[in-house]
């Protein structure tokens, strides 16, 4: 019986970047692929794409459009990619000319309060969730108890969480790090062991191909 191999995954992203649910879900395909050869060790970290985003929130095409300079044509083919891509990976996208972007600082607060208590992956995939498939609004706080309470997280202790403003400090020093330091500029930004890098929703054949490379050379 082979020992299984130790990975640590560093997991850059932002709630609001589609890519970056396309990036998680088709690297934990990768890593069920793999089997009991890996053990994977995940690390979620903050990385806010709009943080000067106003509380209300902004519709999503027309802040994309307007951002990226893209017609709406572009958006909607968009749109219909994604959708199609998290149907393969089986997470649904409901997002329509409605769809809704929000400030994250919050959810990332939540989620580095998640991480200490080792529920960042639950709370991460519930965020999506909540975000991509339900449209529920990230502004509202009751909105992130619920992702929070259904990642078996406490649902007082993540309401005084957000009321009380707590970890705001460590996630913008997060976030400076990764831009500062490590030259993140886009998400998602996914780092093994610390030193092989892979940027954007790539597909899960890639990861798994990655990841048993990283298997050989360190074993």
């Amino acid at each position: 019986m082979t020992t299984p191999v130790s990975l640590r995954i560093d997991f850059v992203s932002d709630i609001v970047c589609p890519w970056c649910v396309i990036g998680l879900k088709a690297l934990e395909q990768a890593l069920a692929a793999l089997g009991d050869d890996v053990v994977a060790d995940w690390h979620f970290h903050a990385f806010e794409l709009n943080p000067g985003m106003a509380a209300e929130g902004e519709n999503a095409a027309e802040h994309v459009a307007r951002k990226y300079g893209r017609p709406a044509q572009a958006g909607d083919a968009a749109r219909a990619q994604i959708k199609a891509m998290g149907e393969q990976l089986g997470f649904v996208f409901r997002g329509g000319p409605d769809a809704m972007i929000w400030n994250t600082h919050d959810c990332h607060r939540l989620l580095h309060w998640a991480q200490l208590a080792g529920r960042a992956h639950g709370l991460k995939t519930a965020l999506f969730e909540a975000h991509f498939s339900r449209a529920e609004p990230l502004n509202d706080p009751e909105t992130l108890v619920r992702a929070a309470v259904s990642a078996g997280l406490d649902a007082a202790a993540a309401r005084e969480v957000l009321a009380s403003g707590r970890y705001a400090d460590e996630v913008d020093a997060q976030q400076r790090w990764w831009r500062e330091e490590q030259d993140v500029h886009a998400v998602p930004a996914i780092i093994f062991n610390g030193k092989y890098a892979i940027l954007g929703g790539q597909p899960a054949a890639t990861f798994e191909k990655v990841i048993g490379r990283i298997i050989a050379g360190e074993a």
